[in-house]
């Protein structure tokens, strides 16, 4: 049976992200994100939220950097891993990360929103363009009619 390691989150920047250069000169950018879970418990009545830290590497650390900040929408696929090290206290410490190979923005805070709550109810925008379809007869149409199948060149 083959391995599979593949993580999917979308969620909101907890703090902005923090970029650092190894020793030899490679970016490396830590941030953590917001997910809501899919319930909630209906006596406390508020949604609960998983804060999962993430690593990104190179040219993506950088864009990370660059374009996200604190309560941006963020898409992160990648896999999970988890390391561990012994601190200067001699304490055996892990840790479980998503380190992402691919992250792009999720949807403006505007858009996120419920589209019940977005607009009114009963109330709707058709552009002009877009209007309801007119039917009529042979004569007003402009599309031209083609007697049978056999003149088709195919």
């Amino acid at each position: 049976m083959a391995d599979l390691n593949k993580v999917i989150l979308m969620g909101h920047m907890t703090a902005d992200p923090e970029l650092k250069q190894t020793t030899s000169g490679i970016s490396v950018c830590s941030f953590s994100i917001g997910v809501n879970r899919r319930y909630s418990k209906a006596d406390q009545g508020q949604q609960s939220v998983d804060f999962i830290n993430i690593v990104s590497w190179r040219q993506q650390a950088e864009f990370v950097s660059r374009y996200f900040k604190k309560g941006s929408s963020i898409i992160v696929c990648g896999s999970l891993q988890t390391r561990n090290w012994t601190d200067n206290q001699g304490q055996k410490r892990y840790v479980t990360e998503v380190v992402a190979d691919e992250v792009s923005f999720g949807a403006p805070a505007a858009s996120s929103q419920n589209s019940s709550e977005a607009k009114p109810q009963g109330q709707s925008y058709t552009p002009q363009a877009y209007g309801t379809p007119s039917f009529g007869t042979a004569e007003n149409s402009n599309f031209e009619e083609i007697p049978g199948d056999e003149s088709l060149p195919f």
